[in-house]
């Protein structure tokens, strides 16, 4: 939801504010790597018990994610190949941060938060699997309102506030009522698509 509400009004912003990541010309996928990197190592701060470090790395990586794309539209470097890299490597951080939470978790014996992180986890990789298998069939098909960057910032704050299971919870209600949005948005379109098609081979027939 962040995304699709500040769109590319954020590409003059960060243009002011970091005049200088644009007078070189960097490769944005090794942007999009070294934030990954970063999340990873939030992950290990988070299953090492130290939730406040973790929390500011996740806001460093979260940067990377956000200008590698402003970047590669700004020297005209986009590719579907950086795309693509991008949506993975999100996922990685995803569920490393998840991983990372539920690890120090099953080291205190908390067997609730790891239940929770658990759960949390197979929420978010829900979310982004059913828009990338919506899309397969739906072009442009967007619904929900619990994306990665709503994601990162209840996590991050929930750990800088010693928040998390409140954020865990957070995210993991609103991760599955976005799933289920868009479960109901692909059966509307994908049956309108489907009885257009039937309408028009009986047409022909």
């Amino acid at each position: 939801m962040i995304k699709s509400i500040a769109g590319r009004r954020l590409d003059p912003l960060l243009h002011r504010l970091f005049p200088f990541l644009f007078v070189w010309r960097v490769n944005p996928n090794a942007l999009t790597v070294i934030g990954v990197l970063v999340s990873l190592g939030a992950a290990v701060a988070f299953a090492d018990g130290r939730p406040r470090l973790a929390a500011l790395l996740v806001l460093f990586g979260g940067f990377f994610d956000l200008v590698d794309g402003v970047i590669a539209r700004h020297h005209g470097t986009s590719s579907r190949f950086g795309a693509f890299l991008d949506a993975t490597l999100d996922r990685l951080s995803d569920m490393a941060l998840l991983l990372g939470i539920s690890v120090h978790a099953a080291t205190h014996a908390d067997a609730g938060r790891v239940a929770l992180a658990g759960a949390t986890l197979c929420a978010v990789v829900l979310v982004s699997y059913s828009k990338a298998r919506a899309e397969l069939v739906v072009p442009g098909f967007s619904a929900g309102f619990m994306e990665r960057g709503e994601r990162v910032a209840i996590l991050a704050i929930g750990a800088l506030f010693g928040l998390l299971t409140p954020a865990l919870w957070l995210i993991l209600v609103g991760s599955s009522i976005t799933v289920a949005q868009r479960f109901a948005v692909a059966y509307r379109e994908m049956e309108r698509m489907d009885r257009a098609e039937k309408e028009a081979l009986e047409t022909l027939g």
